[in-house]
């Protein structure tokens, strides 16, 4: 199956895999399709600038494209420090209470507490872009909406094409109006940051708005040949797919992973939960004690992005090292509950794209 989007992006099928591991990334784009890494991970430029050399040798000549979380307005920043200082003391009590009550361990004496993730900073998204504009990138998406138009006009200078997530049709209209190539329309269903309207809803709502002047890729809840195709057949030139990910072996090599993958295996569709307790963004997460403490009357208010995701750092990385799969931290979709199998990123794709066929071919014998 190819859509104009093959041809756009110069892959195989129109399937494009967001992930936060260079593993799977450069496995989907091998397979065909276009691989999209996660960069809020890394603080440091050097770091993704090591990763992205690897992708480089690793892809097969193959495209792939990366991943950003730049503000289209650039926010006041002040130094690690400075933000330190905007987090009141009883949020930090609560989480080191929570942890207690969870049963969460310290960290070991000589392994150093996680700083945070400045990725969510506009001016290390800034970095982050400026790295893989060194590279063959395909594609530089912005999860959230339209980067400034500057750092468009920075992608395009080096042909590189610039994709936005919306959440609604005014949304994909202005991103396009600034100067994006390619709408990811994400629906409810998503993992991570999403809005508040279905998949089925979003898709002919964007299409109709500004499938004329961009592809539409359709994201949420797709994790099947048969979504595939009811994407395509709702006008979209192709899906955008991150969570479905997760449960592959090639994600295996991420650290501290096995909890997180056993915790995915054993989900049903009805365990998620969307809240503001990960980033500060409302964001779709796996359902958990550690979710469900922050659901609790003597809870806070999550705070706003970046600072609740320098509250939360350390105890995420506590919860990673316990291995306990009743506490994880993960955003994931809806979709989990097809995610009940470890396989290799080939055959998830291959059986993607055979039940695909199968589904277009029998609706095409429908009269």
């Amino acid at each position: 199956m190819r859509t104009t989007l093959c041809e756009t992006l110069g892959i195989e099928h129109p399937i494009v895999g967001f992930t936060p591991s260079e593993h799977v990334a450069a496995a989907i784009s091998r397979a065909g399709g276009l691989g999209v890494l996660g960069c809020v991970r890394f603080n440091d430029a050097d770091d993704l600038d090591a990763v992205l050399d690897w992708m480089d040798h690793n892809t097969d000549d193959k495209p792939y494209g990366v991943d950003v979380v730049m503000p289209a307005k650039i926010p006041t920043e002040g130094t690690s420090i400075d933000l330190e200082q905007l987090i009141p003391p009883e949020h930090r009590e609560f989480v080191q209470r929570t942890l207690t009550k969870l049963g969460v361990p310290e960290l070991p004496a000589d392994e150093r507490h996680a700083e945070g993730v400045l990725g969510w900073l506009h001016s290390v998204a800034r970095s982050h872009v400026d790295v893989a504009l060194r590279h063959p990138v395909r594609l530089i998406a912005n999860a959230l909406g339209s980067p400034p138009v500057d750092v468009i006009e920075q992608a395009h200078q080096h042909d590189v094409l610039v994709a936005a997530l919306a959440g609604k049709a005014e949304h994909a209209r202005r991103h396009v109006d600034n100067g994006v190539d390619i709408v990811v329309a994400q629906g409810h269903e998503a993992g991570g940051h999403t809005g508040e309207i279905a998949t089925m809803v979003l898709v002919p709502e964007i299409v109709d708005a500004v499938g004329d002047r961009a592809p539409v890729l359709a994201a949420g809840g797709i994790g099947s040949g048969r979504q595939i195709a009811a994407a395509l057949a709702l006008g979209a030139s192709g899906v955008w797919m991150g969570s479905y990910w997760l449960t592959t072996s090639e994600y295996q090599q991420m650290p501290g992973n096995s909890a997180a993958q056993r915790a995915l295996l054993a989900a049903g569709s009805s365990d998620t939960v969307r809240s503001r307790i990960y980033t500060g963004k409302p964001a779709r997460l796996l359902r958990t004690r550690w979710t469900d403490s922050w659901a609790e009357p003597d809870a806070p208010e999550p705070l706003p992005m970046p600072l609740q995701n320098i509250l939360v750092s350390e105890a995420h990385q506590r919860i990673m090292r316990s291995g306990d799969p009743g506490v994880v931290s993960m955003p994931v979709g809806q979709i989990v509950g097809r995610m009940n199998e470890v396989r290799p990123v080939a055959e998830v794709l291959a059986n993607l794209l055979h039940e695909l066929d199968e589904t277009i071919a029998n609706l095409n014998k429908l009269n």
